[in-house]
């Protein structure tokens, strides 16, 4: 039985929360969070105990899973870390460069499971490729979404593009040569709508939009590779390949095409997509990597790229801004 405790019962937490009280081999010994209102809610729903003092929750578990803030993030990790604890926490990994680094250290240095959430590697519509060969040249990224106090303690790269950086990284499989960046700030303080190029050494180029102040949800990724397309939408769970047909695509629905080179035929396939819930599944694995002492989905190495990527486009945008034009 896995020992857990739970930080942070926000919006996000509560879902955590929710999940992690129904898996098999989990003990939810209590939850962490400053919020009287949170607090009240949740001790009256899942009748589990408050802590008002994060060390003395983490005293008391195997494992914990930081929901908190972003900012929160670093001292929560340290503690828990340095007592010994596995460690599941939100993207991003931490607020900083500088913490991440040094997080990295302590998780070698601790030598316990250390986890990132994020999450949209689990979605269905994206586990539907995973037995595609992705070998993409060009990759567009529309993330929208309604603007939403919560989450705006940090910039949208860091709230929602981080998401697609992740994603983009995990696919391309080189080193990035180039980044391009614009962003500006609408309803907070920090960037609520981003722009970005990332180039990369083996000439895969990556162009990822992303707004927190839209008048509708997106989350669309395309890419494109040799004889192929291939679409995921996040949002509604669905998948789409057109590539040029070959012999083990018998039973696709096809398509005949003229071209400058003579007759194409395109072969449209839509992979299952089987149903799942991404937030349990990544929650259960992080359970299964410290009960069967496996490696992590999503690793701290993960975490910290994907947070040099996004840091490394906060400061092309600062840099943009603070420019004068003639």
């Amino acid at each position: 039985m896995l020992k857990i405790g739970i930080f942070g019962v926000g919006h996000l937490g509560k879902i955590h929360l929710s999940q992690l009280v129904t898996m098999k081999d989990v003990e939810v010994v209590g939850f962490y969070d400053p919020s009287n209102a949170n607090a009240a809610s949740v001790a009256e729903l899942y009748q589990i105990p408050r802590f008002t003092i994060a060390e003395e929750l983490i005293q008391l578990v195997d494992a914990i899973d930081i929901v908190a803030p972003t900012t929160l993030h670093f001292k929560l990790c340290e503690i828990a870390l340095r007592n010994g604890k596995h460690i599941f926490v939100e993207k991003p990994m931490t607020n900083t460069m500088d913490e991440a680094k040094t997080l990295v250290k302590l998780v070698e240095e601790a030598n316990v499971k250390f986890q990132v959430g994020h999450v949209e590697r689990f979605n269905p519509a994206f586990l539907a490729l995973k037995s595609y060969n992705l070998k993409p040249m060009f990759i567009e990224v529309h993330r929208l979404a309604e603007f939403n106090p919560r989450g705006t303690d940090v910039s949208v790269i860091l709230d929602l593009m981080i998401h697609d950086i992740d994603i983009v990284l995990s696919i391309v499989q080189s080193t990035i040569s180039r980044i391009s960046a614009s962003g500006v700030a609408v309803m907070s303080d920090t960037p609520d709508i981003a722009n970005v190029r990332i180039e990369f050494h083996n000439g895969c180029v990556a162009n990822l939009t992303s707004s927190r102040i839209s008048l509708k949800k997106m989350r669309k990724m395309r890419l494109f590779q040799k004889d192929a397309y291939i679409g995921i939408d996040f949002l509604d769970k669905k998948t789409e390949i057109i590539k040029l047909k070959t012999p083990e695509d018998e039973g696709l629905f096809t398509l005949d095409i003229e071209t400058n080179s003579g007759k194409k035929t395109i072969a449209i396939d839509n992979p299952e997509v089987k149903q799942s819930n991404a937030i349990r599944m990544e929650l259960e694995l992080f359970r299964d990597s410290i009960l069967q002492n496996k490696p992590v989905a999503v690793n701290v190495i993960d975490g910290l790229q994907a947070l040099d990527v996004a840091h490394q486009i906060l400061q092309k945008i600062g840099k943009n801004q603070s420019t004068p034009t003639s």
